[in-house]
């Protein structure tokens, strides 16, 4: 879990989901690496970080619709420090059709350039598909990599 990865390595994590069961886990994984994180079980659609608080906002496989989409990257993007890096990395839109896995429901997939355009204020450094392999196959990703300047 990235979560725990980070907090091993000195960083201050707050972990943010819906599901209880997930961040259980997380729980379970950080006490067993012997590191401490804050998790926060709520609808991103309701979550309100605190502005400027982040030096790094990590947002992986959001797939909802476009209309959430937008209002949670951009209440995500509020949470980055100046100078800091927001990060998402999700199922894109190409893998429908030419990946392997991932959601079924076109509508809850998008691109690196809806990704862009959900974020105000960022320079964009890294704005592509990528390839990830699982099982015999490769799913195609988005990555999206901005700093706040």
């Amino acid at each position: 879990m990235c979560a725990v990865w980070l907090a091993r390595r000195g960083w201050s994590v707050t972990g943010v989901d819906f599901a209880g069961v997930g961040l259980a886990k997380a729980a379970r994984l950080a006490e067993e690496a012997g590191v401490e994180a804050e998790w926060v079980e709520s609808d991103l659609l309701e979550y309100e970080p605190a502005s400027a608080s982040a030096d790094l906002v990590i947002v992986f496989y959001l797939q909802v619709s476009a209309e959430h989409r937008r209002a949670i990257l951009r209440s995500a993007a509020t949470a980055v420090a100046p100078g800091g890096t927001f990060l998402l990395v999700g199922h894109d839109a190409s893998n429908l059709e030419h990946g392997h896995g991932g959601p079924q429901d076109p509508s809850v997939l998008y691109t690196a350039e809806d990704v862009v355009a959900d974020l105000e204020g960022f320079e964009v450094e890294r704005a592509e598909v990528v390839e990830r392999p699982v099982e015999t196959a490769v799913a195609l990703d988005v990555l999206v990599r901005a700093r706040r300047p």
